[in-house]
């Protein structure tokens, strides 16, 4: 039986469509023509396509990192070295942008031509891969074992005729080793300069074949550990300046020649969620008038005067960012196996399979409480019962100047507070992700024609816990009491407080004292504190056939086809505790969610050689692939490509692609319960409006009571700054939904000058234009006012929900939620450019014995790329913004000389911008806060002690280049990081060193 020698992509080969825009070579990346090439007699199964042929070349740009490169690098998680690749965009998730999320902490996804993880296909040896994230597609790669990596193919641009949905920005195929034979054994650790976040892992990986050389089997065990770091280890993270900032834009006091100071310990300005408490008498929005306790515990007048002043020592001021993560712990368990057995001539069996556990954890400052939390009417406390018992709680002082604010008969105090009492929120997360793989291969008619049958399952469990929150239901009853006059609680005294409910005192309710510091004890902390729970179940089956080979004989050489069938069924569920699914844990309301879908899917592939080894035409072949789909979601979609290749000379292969992608929405944007988004600062268009005046703005904010009431009371609309930072909303799925369609267009050549001299030189050049149609996304908040206030488009004032009445921490008229669910209505475009170069010489020639020199570049630049809420709403153009810089480049250098490796690895990310629409916002120009150019530089150094050992040392960030600060009021900054974290290196200068032992 003839030898399938490359596996690239495996049963699940890349349509060739789009390939073309596929990036530049990555470290170690094999040139084309020799990845491509099989020896004779060999069969192979080129990336991008399913056909397999001994004679096969590629149709698009390939990128093969290599176990080279991956051992150069010295990562613990693949996802880092991916993400070096300007291919790559910012990670949906990561270590260092997930410490804030509900769901997700810890988990590394990747996110080509950044137009999102989901629309990122990851496939194991061809394969999909059961997803990491609930109700969504995003496969998590902390389970991809990185030491059992042969390679890891990327190829970029629409891939749905043969891969099916999701493949609309490209595929990430992680390659198992195969024919293994022997031990290799590692073992490495690593820490920043300045001692924090280490990093270790052990690995081992066995195989060996059978006595009749019939069969092999492979077996990996890894486990891994970064420890994780938080915003307290840095000066520059260690000061809350968020206030500080976001004050300076909205009352126009910021002085861009200020900037630098944000963030750093010359200009701290902590939080005004006093740990002590900040207490309203009179129920009006400002804070002059409210109480609060000084340092020493003494109760005092006059929140304002007494309160936080920007220097950071104020009486109420609370630094939240010493509790803030900056990049979470992840620890992993890995185990992966594959292995193979020819039961006769012609048929194979095959297995594989990969199990991970991962754990993370994060933590966040204690929670900011207020009255309205737990009373959400009014959000006021009762001070008394009835008949006038006074809760004894209560300072005299309150007591005295407190008023019967919400009409119920009885006097009342609103209240917010840090309930450091609890300590900082907490989470920890375990998942387990299991996939195994069997199946049949082998071939037929006299070996022309290779087939396979398989089948895949995959499940994905999460377990969450988290602490830090606190029981609404309880605490209501708790606030709500009394003085006991008849000492119903038999303790002797009838001077004390009881919760007033007697039914809440059978159930164990104790007094709610949030009068201080410190004044929350054991006792009510067991009865209020909210523990929350998380669980997750995701399972796919995929059961699939594949046949491919040569039809007959043209002049040119024969025609290639493949065909197959696929049947996949995906679930998801999440489930949370009850207190989360209602909101009475004065956090988020989050409902849970589960949902299913199946699809029967069948593709063709034909290529053709037209004209072969003529002049101007050593080759010149077409091709082109179709794929059906019936989803019991959206109905029956269709995806289709067609390619070109013609090669002139021997050293120039021009190439052009055009395909059609489809992904149908998945469970999460169909089925989503709705769920409550943590508050953010927005710019409200109602601000200054006054009774008169002001437009279609001024017209449509008039129309709201409460948004008279605040104008009627200061004369024109006025926000306070918690009504500034408190506007939330829900998010939700929808079972309307369609699929989104994407239509690439790529052209591009390979240039190899072996005739001029020039042997081992690869350079690429691929354009790439990608426009994805019926986007499925649910619209902006801005974007949502935007539509509300200045067009009056009632379908988006809708979504919009204000505060009627004012409390003790937000004004009458300001916005309490913007809704956003999901729908069909965006576009998203991008066009850019990819340059590649790879280079491996022998410097014999120079008097150096068993010595080379290899390099390798990948450039790309963004020409657009622009986000449209709409078809009718104008672009959003975010090309060289944080995240999507006009220029990215990652070089590689390698100098080997016998048992010594010295690599250097640099990466490059262009100046960029803030993000236009947010300075347009506060009245600032475009592309404000520009962020100069970064340099990345790392290195390693390996010595091959012996044949059975090497040992290595490498440092990342050699330069140790700081993260730019971005402040914390910024669009692209991660909450804790003051920077753009998924971005930006936030670690500084870190170093490892291992061993590997071989036998």
């Amino acid at each position: 039986m003839k030898k399938l020698t490359s596996f690239k992509f495996g049963t699940a080969p890349l349509a060739l469509g789009l390939a073309l825009a596929a990036s530049p070579v990555l470290a170690q990346t094999q040139p084309e023509e020799e990845a491509d090439t099989a020896t004779e007699g060999d069969v192979i199964v080129v990336t991008g396509s399913r056909i397999a042929s001994p004679t096969a070349t590629s149709s698009a740009p390939l990128q093969i990192v290599d176990a080279q490169a991956i051992s150069d690098s010295g990562i613990t998680n693949v996802q880092e070295l991916l993400l070096e690749n300007p291919a790559f965009g910012t990670p949906a998730l990561s270590r260092t942008n997930s410490a804030f999320l509900t769901s997700g902490t810890g988990v590394a996804t990747v996110d080509l031509r950044d137009l999102g993880s989901d629309r990122t296909l990851v496939l194991i040896n061809g394969r999909r891969v059961v997803a990491g994230l609930p109700g969504s597609a995003v496969v998590d790669l902390n389970m991809i074992p990185t030491q059992f990596l042969e390679q890891v193919d990327v190829l970029t641009g629409g891939a749905s005729s043969l891969y099916g949905s999701d493949a609309v920005a490209g595929v990430v195929n992680f390659v198992y080793k195969r024919d293994f034979e022997g031990i290799v054994a590692n073992g490495q650790y690593g820490v920043t300069e300045r001692g924090d976040d280490p990093r270790y892992q052990a690995n081992l990986t066995v195989g060996t074949n059978s006595a009749d050389g019939r069969g092999n089997i492979m077996m990996h065990f890894g486990y891994s550990n970064e420890e994780g770091l938080l915003s307290r280890e840095r000066a520059n993270t260690f000061t809350d300046d968020f206030d500080a900032f976001r004050v300076a834009l909205f009352d126009g006091s910021l002085d861009p020649g200020d900037l630098a100071l944000f963030g750093t310990e010359s200009a701290p300005f902590f939080s005004s969620g006093p740990p002590q408490g900040r207490f309203d008498v009179n129920g009006t929005s400002s804070s002059a008038d409210d109480f609060t306790f000084d340092a020493a515990g003494n109760l005092i007048p006059n929140f304002s005067t007494n309160g936080p002043n920007g220097d950071g020592v104020g009486a109420n001021g609370f630094n939240r960012q010493f509790f803030r993560t900056l990049a979470v712990p992840v620890e992993r368990y890995l185990f992966a196996t594959a292995g193979s057995y020819e039961i006769s001539d012609n048929v194979n069996v095959f297995f594989e399979g990969t199990y991970a556990k991962t754990t993370s954890s994060r933590e966040i400052e204690p929670f900011f409480l207020s009255s309205g939390d737990i009373f959400v009417s009014g959000g006021r406390v009762p001070l008394e019962d009835a008949n006038g018992n006074v809760n004894p709680i209560v300072p005299a002082d309150i007591v005295a100047a407190s008023q019967d604010i919400d009409g119920d008969g009885r006097r009342d105090y609103g209240f917010i507070r840090r309930i450091v009492e609890f300590g900082p929120r907490q989470g920890s997360t375990a998942r387990d992700t299991f996939r195994f793989v069997v199946g049949l291969d082998g071939t037929v008619f006299d070996d022309r024609f290779r087939w396979d049958v398989s089948y895949n399952y995959g499940t994905t469990t999460e377990n969450q816990r988290s602490s830090g929150q606190i029981n609404t239901v309880n605490a209501r009853f708790a606030l709500d009491a009394i003085q006991d006059v008849n000492d119903l609680d038999g303790d002797g005294s009838t001077t004390d407080a009881i919760c007033s409910d007697a039914n809440a005192r059978l159930q164990g309710c104790v007094p709610f004292n949030v009068f201080g510091v410190g004044a929350i004890d054991a006792q009510q902390l067991a009865y209020l504190n909210a523990e929350t729970s998380f669980q997750t179940d995701i399972t796919q089956q995929v059961v699939q056939g594949n046949i491919s080979g040569s039809l007959f004989e043209l002049p040119a050489g024969p025609v290639g086809i493949a065909a197959g069938v696929e049947y996949r069924k995906e679930s998801s569920v999440e489930d949370l505790d009850a207190l989360t699914n209602a909101g009475l844990n004065a956090g988020n309301a989050i409902g849970d969610t589960q949902g299913q879908f199946d699809v029967l899917e069948g593709y063709l592939e034909v290529k053709v050689p037209i004209l072969a080894d003529t002049p101007f035409f050593e080759l010149l072949e077409i091709g082109g692939s179709v794929r059906v789909a019936d989803y019991s979601t959206v109905g029956q979609v269709v995806s289709y490509s067609a390619t070109g290749v013609w090669q002139p000379i021997d050293d120039l292969r021009i190439r052009g692609t055009y395909s059609r992608a489809v992904r149908a929405p998945n469970i999460g944007e169909l089925f989503s319960a709705q769920s409550q988004t943590f508050p953010s600062g927005l710019t409200d268009p109602c601000g200054g409006i006054g009774a008169t005046g002001g437009g279609t703005v001024g017209e449509v904010c008039r129309r709201d009571a409460g948004v008279q009431a605040n104008i009627a009371a200061n004369g024109v609309f006025t926000l306070t700054q918690p009504d500034i930072q408190g506007i939330s909303g829900f998010n939700g799925g929808n079972p309307n939904l369609f699929e989104e369609t994407a239509d690439s267009f790529t052209v591009g050549a390979v240039f190899t000058p072996r005739s001029l001299g020039v042997r081992n030189l690869t350079i690429t050049g691929d354009y790439y234009d990608i426009e994805i149609s019926d986007v499925i996304a649910a619209p902006g908040r801005a974007f949502t006012l935007d539509q509300c206030f200045n067009f009056d488009n009632q379908n988006f004032c809708n979504l919009i929900t204000r505060r009627q009445v004012g409390d003790s921490q937000n004004s009458a008229g300001s916005i309490e939620f913007i809704n956003a669910f999901q729908n069909n209505g965006a576009v998203l475009k991008t066009r850019g450019l990819d340059v590649t170069a790879s280079y491996r010489t022998s410097l014999d020639s120079l008097g150096l014995t068993d010595a080379a020199l290899s390099a390798r570049i990948a450039y790309n630049h963004i020409f657009q790329y622009d986000f449209q809420n709409s078809i009718t709403a104008p672009a959003d153009p975010q090309e060289g913004e944080i995240g999507t810089a006009d220029h990215t480049f990652t070089a590689n250098l390698a100098y080997d000389q016998g048992p010594v490796r010295v690599s250097f690895t640099g990466t490059f990310i262009g100046a960029s911008t803030e993000d236009d629409q947010f300075c347009s916002n506060f009245g600032l120009d475009a592309g404000c806060f520009k962020q100069g150019a970064e340099f990345y530089l790392d290195t390693q150094i390996n010595w091959s002690v012996s044949d059975t050992m090497s040992v290595y040392i490498g440092a990342d960030n050699l330069l140790d280049n700081d993260a730019p600060n971005l402040l914390g009021g910024t669009t692209f900054n991660v909450t804790g990081s003051d920077t753009a974290a998924d971005v930006y290196d936030i670690f500084g200068r870190r170093y490892y060193a291992g061993v590997r032992l071989r036998f």
